[in-house]
């Protein structure tokens, strides 16, 4: 069984996990499936302090952040080690790859060392491997460096043009990771992204496209930012931003 609770809601896990056994905890250390929302402080040192009393493993899904937060991670920037930890996307340098890892003695229990079968048609697909390879030799100190100043740089536009548009909204971002939200309150779970305005997202994501910029079609999605965009593309983003708040307030 799978039960499930709110993200940033420790006192919630902690009644579950004292209520019924627990085999694994498993979270998106800063959640991106909701728009970009960071844990709480204290929420996945929480996370860690259950799962040790328990028994139970941390399974950090770090599909979306792993390797694109830092060079470790959410769970390098946040200090806190998983038991196991999940990726993807980054990792097969824009090719279908997946891949998780662990401790050495959990490993060891993965065939042929241990007796848990594990394997695909596409395991270790060469072309996905070289293009995986290729990308993470780019992502260094000054790569890291370079996407948080582009990602505070958005962040930032994005907010002044709000302001002056008179519209609330909320920006939250992490590195390269970004969410504008049409809400008047900070995003700490899924229910505080419903609060969020979704006619007034897609109204505004028409106007965007309209000027050239081409954002994800939810609001319950993240942006992402990458290598490729120069100075001069988040210009234009924020340029078109400041146009399209404006046409819609």
């Amino acid at each position: 069984n799978t039960l499930t609770v709110a993200f940033n809601d420790l006192a919630a896990v902690e009644r579950v996990a004292d209520a019924v056994p627990l085999a694994a905890i498993i979270v998106e250390p800063y959640a991106g499936n909701m728009g970009c929302v960071p844990p709480r402080a204290g929420f996945l040192e929480g996370l860690r302090r259950v799962a040790d009393r328990t028994g139970a493993l941390l399974i950090f899904d770090e599909v979306i952040t792993g390797f694109r937060v830092g060079p470790a991670g959410a769970q390098g920037r946040a200090g806190v080690w998983p038991d196991i930890t999940c990726l993807g996307k980054v990792i097969g340098g824009g090719l279908p790859v997946g891949a998780y890892g662990g401790s050495r003695a959990l490993m060891r229990l993965v065939a042929p060392l241990g007796p848990m079968y594990q394997a695909g048609t596409l395991s270790g697909n060469p072309l996905a491997m070289a293009a995986g390879v290729a990308t993470l030799r780019l992502l260094n100190d000054a790569a890291y460096a370079r996407l948080e100043d582009i990602g505070a740089r958005l962040e930032h536009g994005l907010v002044v043009a709000a302001h002056r548009a008179g519209i609330a909204v909320r920006v939250q971002r992490v590195g390269s990771l970004l969410t504008l939200f049409f809400a008047d309150r900070e995003v700490w779970d899924e229910d505080d992204a419903k609060t969020s305005d979704r006619e007034r997202f897609a109204v505004f994501h028409r106007a965007m496209l309209r000027r050239g910029v081409l954002l994800p079609p939810s609001q319950f999605e993240c942006l992402f930012l990458s290598l490729a965009h120069d100075d001069d593309t988040v210009d234009q983003v924020i340029a078109a931003a400041v146009a399209s708040l404006e046409e819609i307030r």
